[in-house]
């Protein structure tokens, strides 16, 4: 038989070349692909090629197969790959060190893929360690200090802001590898090589704050919670005794902006049509089935900014002061604005009239909320968000989140700057608490709500907890907290002899 004929048992020699797509159509390989199924049968590709390296991290990364190949595997066959992965990984970090950028940046994409391949393998406790398998025992200090140091560069130095913003996507990658945070032993490196002061320096810089500071606010965030109870942290040291003023302002900043944004879409999903009695039937029934699903969603969306608050406050004092500090928003938000005298018309002769200090005390005269922005701070914007957050809390994720929220308040209550701030009868914010939907009322929010001291919205909305909650399922812990921050105000009241005009008639009736 013509052996070129027998096409059933002997493979097409460009087949190498091709592979099969979704509908098993041959089609042209990518040359990185190549490469990469070289190094995944075994194979050294750069033991013929001197350039082999400055070429590989000039070609577009292909994360997916990477990941696909490595789930292929099992752990006999990765543990045989071993070297090749750790020659792959050393080189990618090596590649960091170059002056082109897109080596930079091909070099963290296959890196990103590494450790979320082999870290997924992981998870089917098949016995290897990752370290050993990612970067090998003996070359795991001197090749993660390098890549730290270089990530470190990225942040800190004069590097195009997509690369700044993929270093800090690596390193949530490289945080975010396990389900439990403290079970990632590779961030011991981290800890040892800290990120610190860069993430602080991007916390300060105005310019990148807007397109970095969410994630690095999270990446601080995570790197505080890895074994914080049981050994020592030195992020947590760091964050506490951090006393830079911009940091703050703009750590302050990022967490207000996320919560305000979480305020206005939940303002305009509540707000329901009025055109007609049938629109109005449609929005009920329709808010019954997906309504809540929606608010749901968008409540997990908040879960890590939540714990960034509460890190922040409750082991910098200093935040606190950036937590009370008044500013101006960029844009108009929901709160109306504080009263602002303006100038009376004059006479019908062109005269004007006298001027009312001569005479009696002025009326000041309420400007219309569209046209001046009322100042704002972080407490009055979280002091809403709590309000929306603790009105639901049968499901354990918004439970939790419930109960997060009274922690923080809980902090805030029992701090001396704090409830000077909120009792100082000088600073008066209007806060927009909402309240949820009972058998006997609607939900509610008052749209002008008056001028008043913090203490009294805290107040307000701790009284409205207790109101609200009276359920067969009674939330004990959480009516707990919200006691616990109203004994603390009042102990403050009663200490330094503090009063204020404040309806207490609903707190001492509140059943």
């Amino acid at each position: 038989m013509n052996p070129e004929m027998n096409t059933g048992t002997k493979e097409r020699p460009h087949s190498i070349l091709t592979r099969k797509s979704s509908t098993q159509k041959m089609v042209l390989k990518e040359k990185v692909v190549q490469i990469y199924e070289a190094f995944f049968h075994g194979e050294d590709p750069s033991s013929s090629n001197s350039n082999f390296w400055d070429e590989l991290f000039l070609l577009k990364v292909n994360t997916q197969f990477i990941e696909s190949e490595i789930d292929k595997l099992n752990g006999e066959t990765l543990l045989e790959l071993k070297e090749n992965l750790n020659l792959l990984f050393y080189k990618a970090t090596q590649a960091l060190k170059e002056e082109s950028n897109i080596r930079k940046i091909n070099a963290l994409h296959t890196l990103c893929a590494l450790v979320r391949g082999i870290f997924r393998k992981n998870h089917g406790n098949y016995g290897f360690d990752v370290i050993n398998i990612l970067v090998g025992f003996d070359s795991a200090e001197s090749t993660l200090q390098s890549l730290i140091d270089s990530i470190n560069s990225f942040l800190t130095g004069e590097f195009p802001i997509s690369l700044k913003q993929l270093s800090l996507k690596f390193m949530l990658v490289l945080v975010t590898a396990t389900d439990n945070i403290s079970q990632n032993t590779m961030l011991e490196y981290v800890l040892i090589n800290s990120v610190f002061e860069s993430l602080v320096q991007i916390l300060a810089n105005r310019n990148q704050r807007p397109l970095l500071g969410q994630d690095a606010v999270l990446l601080l965030t995570l790197l505080v919670q890895y074994r914080k109870y049981e050994a020592a942290n030195p992020y947590i040291v760091k964050l506490s005794i951090l006393d830079d003023e911009l940091a703050l302002t703009g750590y302050a900043q990022i967490v207000s902006q996320l919560l305000s944004e979480f305020n206005r879409d939940y303002v305009n999903q509540s707000e329901e049509p009025s055109s007609g009695w049938f629109s109005a039937l449609a929005s009920m029934v329709g808010s019954m089935f997906v309504g809540e699903e929606k608010k749901m969603e968008l409540m997990r969306a908040n879960d890590s900014l939540l714990l960034a608050l509460y890190e922040a406050v409750h082991l910098n004092r200093n935040f606190i002061t950036a937590l009370t500090h008044s500013h101006t928003p960029s844009s108009a938000t929901t709160p109306p604005l504080s009263p602002v005298i303006t100038n009376p018309p004059p006479l019908s002769d062109g005269s004007p009239l006298p001027s009312p200090t001569l005479d009696r005390p002025a009326s000041p005269q309420t400007v219309p909320p569209a046209n001046v922005i009322q100042p704002t701070n972080l407490l009055v914007t979280f002091l809403q968000y709590s309000s929306i957050v603790t009105q639901e809390t049968k499901d354990l994720t918004r439970y939790n989140n419930a109960k997060l929220c009274l922690i923080i308040l809980t902090c805030i209550a029992e701090d001396q700057y704090a409830n000077s701030i909120m009792h100082d009868a000088n600073m008066t914010f209007r806060v927009l608490l909402h309240k949820m939907p009972m058998r006997h009322r609607k939900g509610t929010t008052e749209l002008n709500p008056p001028s008043r001291p913090l203490i009294c919205s805290l107040l307000d909305l701790m009284v409205e907890f207790i109101l609200s909650h009276l359920m067969k399922t009674f939330p004990m812990e959480l009516y707990i907290r919200s006691l616990g921050i109203i004994h603390r105000v009042l102990c403050y009241q009663k200490k330094l002899r503090v009063r204020i005009q404040y309806p207490w008639k609903a707190l001492w009736t509140g059943k």
